[in-house]
């Protein structure tokens, strides 16, 4: 019986307590650092690394094209049709093995957890001043 893996734990451990909209800055990390470990691997000519490391990529995609809401209206759908670029993009990437199309998808990714964050301090501050208003419960 093998010992369990404590860092495999504590990841375990941080998903399943994170709020969602850290889940999705996770996601984004995730996904570049795969991305990332996949142009290292094309570069040292081993295929079969770049495919597994960009799958990772196309399985992150997918995770968050599922996880859009729908209810957000046109952003939602704005996120559909740019994660649905990516997860193209990624496939041909791996298809042909080329670097420079992993770049551009993690051109896009930065700029999307930039984005994420920047959103997430700006809701975490509105929600502070809220709370401040109300007697500082949260």
């Amino acid at each position: 019986m093998s010992m369990p893996n404590p860092y495999n734990k504590y990841l375990q451990t941080q998903v399943q307590t994170a709020p969602p909209e850290q889940l999705v800055t996770m996601l984004y990390d995730g996904a570049i650092r795969f991305g990332m470990q996949s142009i290292e691997a094309i570069r040292r000519n081993d295929a079969a690394a770049a495919h597994t490391d960009l799958l990772k990529v196309q399985n992150i995609l997918h995770e968050l094209i599922v996880s859009l809401n729908s209810d957000a209206g046109e952003i939602a759908e704005q996120l559909y049709q740019l994660y649905d670029y990516l997860l193209r993009r990624s496939m041909e990437a791996n298809v042909k093995k080329d670097a420079a199309i992993v770049e551009e998808v993690l051109q896009f990714l930065r700029e999307l957890r930039g984005t994420w964050a920047e959103a997430i301090i700006l809701a975490r501050r509105q929600q502070l001043r809220a709370g401040v208003g109300d007697g500082g419960n949260f």
